[in-house]
């Protein structure tokens, strides 16, 4: 549940089909996150799973696997 969630988020902020989002979607390489980006989809995900995302945190994600341990680890 936890990664269909991001998955959707990415997704929809990013204006992408959610097929084009697995775990080991790079977040650089792949998707080419920018900066704006990245605080939106953060904020969503805090507001979807009621948790604050530490902003050292924010910049270690290099995959869609590492946002999802991070929420498992955080709930």
């Amino acid at each position: 549940m936890i990664y269909e969630t991001i998955r959707t988020i990415i997704a929809e902020h990013l204006g992408i089909n959610e097929s084009k989002i697995s775990l080991d979607t790079s977040i650089n390489e792949d998707l080419e996150i920018d900066s704006l980006d990245a605080v939106e989809i953060i904020m969503a995900i805090e507001d979807a799973f009621s948790i604050e995302v530490d902003e050292e945190a924010i910049e270690q994600f290099t995959t869609v696997r590492e946002m999802v341990e991070y929420v498992e680890s955080h709930q």
